[in-house]
């Protein structure tokens, strides 16, 4: 038999390979699913790193358009920024990564998956909940979080077995991928402290970015990013593209505080410009072409949807309720958003849309508005006041009776 591994090539997962040969006596096949994390080489370099450290075999997969079309997109649609800030960038990445190593460990005919999530974060309990809803036939592992080892055991026992590991990988925590990345480290496990600017591994700091503002024209078709600077993009390319030139600008760089899966407050540093961009350009071209009401039922099933997503609950059946509906709303969503970049700050400059309500063919707008004349204006006033006061009246006759 065999155990799967999911694989990042970080300081658990390489602690896992070595462990899970050592004790249960099987190969052991790693698998790193590219969910926008690989730079150029660094596949290579997993696979090398893999061998070193005893793996039977590796495979990487790209499953950065799974993302998108399942996850990515309909956080785009939703605007989805987690207590107002974060763009969940790791929980849609968990259940992508999950369904491959399940994929994988068929193929493989494995008897177990395993994974490198501590006890005290969300990720365990997404990798649980995804890999036994794919998988329930198979053993689910986690080494890590079974020993409750820290950083600094698991970066010994990997030194006694003449495996090192880079310093930084002991001081922070890292992931990336295509929506962003995650930064944990001492000053997260306060509430007081910023990131250092190293922290941060392809930001520049905003006071360092260039001092002359960059302008970008974004197309949407759809509720979704097709355009760049009046050039067609596929999605991957136009966040990756746009990651790079948010970070040269010094954009997409927070802290976020939250409530984890497990009930405790936790608190995470990250950097996505191209989640932000598209989120804030997205919402703003919303703004033009769907109705109030529209607008309003949305942010409330969008951020309901976000945080069963952030938690690990994709697979209920009313994540896909919720996506019909973003998807209804969508069909409007569709022209061009142009943004400013500077020193961090992201502004949209302005929006156009065929499907514009604010349009001077249909309306005309101020003082001149031909929709309604000044009669109509004051009937609509006296009837639009009338709730409020029949309550106060009703009160004030209420009153009176018990005096």
């Amino acid at each position: 038999m065999a155990i799967v591994l999911a694989f990042s090539g970080g300081l658990d997962t390489s602690f896992c390979v070595p462990y899970l040969i050592e004790t249960y006596g099987e190969p052991v096949h790693t698998v790193t699913v590219n969910t926008g994390g690989l730079a150029d080489g660094e596949a290579d370099a997993l696979a090398a790193k893999s061998r070193r450290l005893g793996a039977a075999s590796h495979l990487t997969i790209d499953a950065r358009r799974d993302l998108f079309d399942d996850h990515l997109s309909y956080l785009i649609k939703g605007n989805v920024l987690r207590g107002g800030v974060y763009p969940l960038c790791v929980g849609p990445e968990r259940v992508v990564q999950a369904r491959k190593v399940v994929e994988a460990a068929r193929q493989l005919g494995a008897r177990a998956v395993a994974h490198g999530s501590t006890g005290a974060g969300n990720d365990q309990v997404r990798f649980d909940v995804a890999l036994r809803m794919l998988a329930s036939d198979l053993d689910v592992l986690a080494p890590i979080r079974e020993l409750g080892y820290s950083r600094e055991q698991s970066s010994a026992y990997l030194a006694e077995r003449g495996l090192p590991v880079p310093q930084k990988t002991t001081t922070y925590s890292i992931n990336k991928g295509l929506w962003g990345t995650t930064i944990g480290g001492k000053e997260t496990h306060t509430t007081d402290t910023p990131l250092p600017d190293e922290a941060y591994p392809d930001t520049v700091p905003p006071a360092a970015s260039p001092d002359a503002p960059r302008t970008v024209t974004l197309g949407f078709e759809a509720g979704l990013p097709t355009h760049l600077d009046g050039e067609a993009m596929d999605p991957v390319t136009l966040i990756e593209t746009l990651n790079d030139l948010g970070a040269a600008y010094g954009v997409g760089r927070d802290i976020h505080v939250g409530d984890t899966i497990l009930g405790i407050k936790g608190r995470v540093g990250f950097e996505a410009p191209a989640a932000l961009i598209l989120i804030q350009a997205h919402r703003e071209l919303e703004k033009i072409v769907l109705t109030r009401w529209q607008q309003y039922q949305k942010s409330h099933l969008a951020d309901f949807y976000g945080m069963l997503l952030h938690e690990g609950q994709y697979f209920d059946p009313v994540m896909r309720d919720i996506e019909a509906f973003l998807d209804s709303s969508q069909e409007v969503v569709t022209g061009t958003v142009t943004v400013r970049l500077f020193k961090g700050h992201i502004a949209v400059q302005g929006c156009q849309s065929p499907f514009s309500m604010f349009n001077t063919g249909v309306a005309t707008y101020g003082e001149e508005n031909e929709l309604w004349n000044g009669r109509d204006a004051q009937g609509f006033t006296r009837i639009y006041g009338l709730q409020g006061l029949l309550a106060a009246r009703a009160r004030e006759h209420a009153a009176s009776e018990t005096t």
